[in-house]
């Protein structure tokens, strides 16, 4: 009888310790405790490292007890609701986002979403977004792109509708490219600086000489690589701009059917899509940085990675 008394206190001490250490989902704020680090606070508050490190300002992954993180992403602009949308199969919030001109976090913010989950049929409420804050000054006629940038953010800058970017800049695609110059107006006149010739040996060469550096969640260094984060440094260094994100790279590539060198390999791993991706070096092989191995060299044809190829995209 007593053995049995004493097995339930103690499940009752877990269960209460284990309320005690959530935070609302409603929180806009999160005080740092001891043993919390940037990983373990994303996990428990639905956010990626990159999120928490873009909100807060930081630098690197350093935290002390008591610092107080946000985490919602800091806006200087008004939201509106605009109308409403039915999700369909092959949607994501981030192609939703891009499609409508808002962000991921507003669209979570206005439907009360605490993840980024969605489900064919779902109907959601579009925001519209004021852009008197932050648009550019209207005298300005160009705008060179600048690491980190795409159509869609440039829109959000300027006030100029992604279809008009484009249209005034004979643009078939959304990929542009860091140094470009682009037309704001359709009677502006610019001389463009010419497009860097892709060059996949030099982006492969590039590529390799971080063999071995670790895997660092967030990180875009050669001190630490995450998975996008290498991507992103690699193409970067070619003069390449690509979105920050393994989705949103999915998203913007152009799909082709056999992988060339210099071409993005997509694999399906903790999650149902593409969840990792690496750059494709000819013979099976590709180059990436994995969560246990760091920056490696590995083999699309293997036990592993087979079953999980999801598809290639091109980015030239």
């Amino acid at each position: 009888m007593k053995k049995t008394i004493i097995v339930a206190i103690a499940s009752m001490g877990l269960i209460t310790t284990g309320f005690t250490t959530q935070t609302s989902a409603h929180e806009l704020t999160y005080k740092v405790q001891s043993g919390d680090s940037l990983w373990k606070i994303s996990s428990q508050q639905n956010l990626t490292v990159q999120q928490l490190l873009q909100y807060n300002n930081l630098s690197s992954s350093t935290i002390y007890v008591g610092q107080e993180l946000t985490l919602v992403e800091p806006h200087n602009h008004e939201t509106t609701i605009q109308g409403s949308y039915t999700v369909k199969s092959g949607d994501s919030l981030s192609l939703i986002a891009k499609n409508h001109l808002t962000t991921v976090t507003d669209l979570k913010t206005i439907n009360s979403l605490t993840s980024d989950v969605i489900f064919v049929g779902q109907v959601l409420t579009i925001p519209s977004t004021n852009l008197s804050t932050t648009k550019t000054t209207t005298s300005s006629t160009t705008y060179t792109v600048k690491s980190g940038d795409s159509l869609w953010r440039i829109s959000q800058l300027t006030g100029v509708t992604v279809s008009d970017l484009k249209t005034y800049n004979n643009l078939t695609t959304d990929n542009i490219y860091v140094g470009q110059v682009l037309k704001l107006t359709g009677n502006s006149t610019v001389t463009k600086p010419p497009l860097q010739t892709f060059n996949a040996d030099a982006l492969v060469l590039e590529a390799k000489k971080y063999v071995g550096v670790p895997y660092v969640w967030g990180g875009n260094t050669p001190s630490g690589f995450d998975c996008s984060g290498f991507l992103n440094y690699v193409y970067q260094k070619q003069g390449i701009s690509i979105p920050r994100t393994v989705a949103t790279i999915w998203e913007t590539g152009k799909t082709v059917s056999i992988p060339q060198k210099g071409d993005l390999v997509f694999f399906s791993t903790t999650a149902p899509g593409p969840t990792h991706a690496g750059i494709y070096l000819g013979d099976n092989k590709f180059i990436h940085a994995g969560s246990s191995t760091g920056v490696t060299i590995s083999d699309m044809t293997n036990s592993y990675w087979k079953p999980r190829y999801l598809g290639v995209k091109t980015i030239q």
